[in-house]
């Protein structure tokens, strides 16, 4: 690993108090006045070098001693407020990701860059210049480029590990204006999310911002840059440890499932263990499966037969029997290339990360993404997961036969601190097998309801359990212009306190399922 030099930007008030390098404790002279600028000018001057900014009233708690140990790619930000965000919570009625919602406790994904204290490499400001000018606003041209670049293949994080103590950091609240949320809006989302945004303030909050509104529209949309990351290889990339265990929960498709593993047979980098959760919900039935024990094969097979149908409780069966290096979540209906798991553990090794989600796609479906970036899910039939991350956790059994569970495994995950990256290859093709599942619908407790929940209540738990107050009352919003055409109220005020019912049926069931876990 090379040895980089280290270069902090101190401020106070928008102005720079000192540029330091932090290795040799040399002070840099710069001409630059503005922040922004500064930072560019230093990733010119050292073209392989880390560059920080921080706050000079926390100078003496700054934790950028051994920075390298942080970095695990070379395109990767790290900033730290414990406190507060530059744009407030409201920007939850625009964006329900999970980039929002930010765990201050933890290393968290996130775009929401912050000005206190923060780090990244000459190769990202280099890769953004000329794309991004620099803001006489520090802290927006921090979430600006952030917010654009995180799907780029920028790596973003909230990291705690800057400062040495953060109980020592005063709580400065930031004075959130909604001209600036308004203008965030405008130039980061398509342009209707600004009229959203101001009917939610008037749903929710009584308010008509209509002065925000029009101040932003004179703002260009930033949509559409590119960056080129070039330095995607990591800055601590070796050998890993790469034995792996793969779990996989099946019913009523035993030639798909034995088709899986015939492709796990051929792979040049064998499983070292295969746990395989088989449901059946008759009473007296046995197993279907012959093939696990009249073939021969070149990994241990630990067979698992259950009537209780379900696929959270399967895969949790299946994760209290997982003993090697890495999990491998799969369906019984995937297919994979011969070199897939070999190709899977170079990611893994070339990136540095304890969980990653594969391509899966189905036949002659369109390929969206084509890069390695940060993930908003989690795919519990096509990820990779360290083991020891997940002895701690489990599906919520709450989203049994609904939806939500592998989202919720993937958030589970990162505030335990483990990101999920998305990468496009190796590739895994998903069959949709038309057979297996369930015989019969499992009744659910609301069926019998007047008042139909909606949404369904299994997405409610999840938007309980991980989204702000912003967040669930913009998903309500969307959720009325949804439904509005193809429900029977035509009259928009009438529908809406009928939706309103309904949602908070939705609420209650959420909170019955969450009680019975």
């Amino acid at each position: 690993m090379d040895v980089r030099e280290l270069f902090v930007v101190f401020y106070s008030n928008d102005k720079i108090v000192e540029v330091l390098n932090w290795n040799s404790k040399e002070k840099i002279s710069v001409s630059e006045k503005n922040l922004s600028s500064c930072l560019f000018k230093l990733s010119a001057l050292f073209p392989k070098a880390y560059i920080g900014w921080c706050h000079i009233d926390v100078k003496e708690n700054a934790n950028f001693d051994n920075v390298e140990a942080f970095f695990k790619a070379k395109n990767t930000l790290l900033s730290y407020n414990p406190y507060t965000s530059f744009l407030s919570s409201k920007i939850g009625y625009v964006d329900e990701s999970i980039f929002v919602n930010c765990n201050k406790k933890v290393k968290y994904p996130t775009w929401q860059a912050e000005s206190l204290i923060g780090v990244t490499t000459s190769e990202v400001l280099c890769s953004i210049n000329k794309r991004i000018k620099p803001e006489i606003n520090f802290r927006y041209f921090l979430v600006s480029f952030s917010k654009l670049a995180i799907t780029e293949g920028l790596f973003c994080y909230s990291e705690p590990n800057l400062l040495k103590n953060v109980k020592l950091i005063q709580n400065k609240e930031n004075k959130h204006s909604n001209y600036t949320l308004f203008r965030f809006v405008s130039q980061h989302y398509k342009k209707r999310w600004l009229f959203l945004l101001m009917l939610n303030f008037f749903f929710y909050e009584r308010r008509v911002l209509f002065l925000p509104l029009l101040y932003s529209l004179f703002f260009r949309t930033r949509l559409g840059k590119v960056f080129d990351f070039k330095n995607e290889e990591s800055t601590s990339a070796g050998e890993i440890k790469n034995k792996l265990d793969v779990i996989i929960p099946t019913i009523g498709r035993e030639k798909f499932l034995l088709d899986f593993l015939m492709d796990l047979e051929g792979q040049t980098h064998k499983p070292t263990k295969v746990i395989i959760v088989e449901q059946n919900l008759e009473e007296n039935s046995v197993s279907s499966l012959d093939f696990l024990v009249d073939r021969k094969w070149g990994f241990q097979i630990k067979h698992i037969f259950t009537h209780q149908a379900g696929a959270c409780n399967a895969r949790n069966l299946a994760l209290k029997e997982v003993e090697n290096d890495w999990v491998f979540f799969a369906d019984d209906d995937i297919r994979i290339d011969s070199n897939f798991i070999e190709e899977a553990f170079v990611q893994l090794a070339k990136n540095q990360v304890e969980a990653i989600t594969f391509g899966c796609y189905q036949k002659n479906q369109a390929r969206i993404y084509s890069k390695t970036f940060q993930w908003t899910g989690f795919g519990s039939g096509c990820s990779f997961v360290k083991s020891e991350r997940v002895k701690k956790i489990n599906f919520n059994l709450a989203y049994e036969f609904g939806f939500g569970e592998d989202g919720d495994f993937g958030m589970q995950l990162r505030n335990d601190g483990v990101d999920v990256l998305y990468c496009p290859t190796p590739e895994i093709l998903h069959l949709k097998a038309p057979v297996g599942g369930f015989r019969t619908k499992p009744a659910v407790l609301w069926k019998e309801e007047l008042i139909q929940p909606k949404p369904s209540p299994t997405v409610m738990v999840y938007n309980l359990l991980h989204l702000s107050k912003e967040q669930q009352l913009g998903y309500k919003t969307i959720l009325f212009f949804k439904f509005y055409r193809n429900q029977k109220i035509k009259n928009p005020i009438k529908y809406y306190f009928s939706l309103s019912k309904q949602w908070d049926k939705s609420i209650f069931w959420a909170k019955t399922l969450l009680s019975k876990v």
